[in-house]
């Protein structure tokens, strides 16, 4: 008789004993990862500037049995962000979810436009993932760091040049980042959806022909939904990616296939 063999052990997608910060997690994609870590079996914290959101998010997830509490925050305030993450135990998860953009073509941009996309898209998402390794490098934990990228960080699109631009620097961030932190057991990847159908994004699938243009470029011939993001937030989250640094996970429908 053969003998059994021995299997491998597998970390699994829980996330028991977890500290995790989601940034823009008031609603739609970061309400939905946030809700998704805490399933997993994370304490979170949901960030963002809307107390009543945020109460209403956190209410929701222990309605289901998840610890959540919050955070009002400006993370485009880099004061604010090393105040509010110096205070606090170390968040062995990041998701910095929060972002923007403004499509307009590039001579109706205006300096403004380009300042608050950059804040957000970029610079808070520096500011965030700084003051977490700060603090996870000082406690000697390990962790990971998600960043919400976008399909269009990797390929262009008319009327989105501001917002590839801003995408393309996380993509680069990251992989640097994965880099620098690594060797402090600190993950840096990213997470690139397609468009979602969410309520912020319901407005602009009414017109036909723009709905027409994205559909037409996703291989699986549809939007992506809210719930399809979960997941990954979760394995990226987990030791089930443990061996995934400077990575970008694609939810885009094959977008990027073609």
């Amino acid at each position: 008789m053969t003998a059994m063999p021995a299997l491998p052990g597998f970390g699994g997608f829980r996330l028991e004993g977890k500290r995790a910060l989601v940034t823009g997690a008031g609603r739609g994609l970061g309400l939905a990862a946030a809700a998704a870590l805490a399933h997993a079996g994370a304490q979170v914290t949901l960030a963002a500037r809307s107390q009543p959101e945020l109460e209403a998010g956190c209410a929701a997830i222990r309605e289901q049995g998840g610890v959540a509490d919050f955070i009002v925050l400006d993370v485009t305030d880099s004061e604010a962000v090393a105040k509010a993450i110096g205070s606090r135990a170390p968040f062995h998860v990041l998701v910095n979810n929060a972002g923007m953009n403004r499509p307009k073509l590039l001579v109706d941009t205006q300096d403004e436009d380009i300042d608050a996309v950059l804040a957000l898209n970029v610079k808070a998402t520096f500011y965030m993932s700084r003051e977490v390794a700060r603090s996870l490098q000082a406690a000697g934990e390990a962790g990971s760091i998600i960043n919400v990228s976008s399909q269009m960080g990797h390929v262009g699109s008319p009327r989105r040049t501001l917002y590839c631009a801003t995408k393309h620097a996380v993509e680069g961030m990251s992989k640097a980042l994965a880099w620098e932190l690594g060797p402090s057991g600190i993950r840096v990847n990213t997470l690139c959806p397609t468009f979602i159908e969410t309520a912020l994004t319901a407005p602009m699938f009414e017109d036909a022909a723009f709905r027409r243009f994205v559909v037409d470029r996703i291989a699986l011939g549809r939007l992506g939904r809210i719930d399809e993001v979960m997941g990954p937030i979760v394995f990226l989250a987990s030791d089930a990616s443990s061996l995934m640094t400077g990575s970008a996970l694609m939810l885009d429908g094959g977008w990027t296939a073609a």
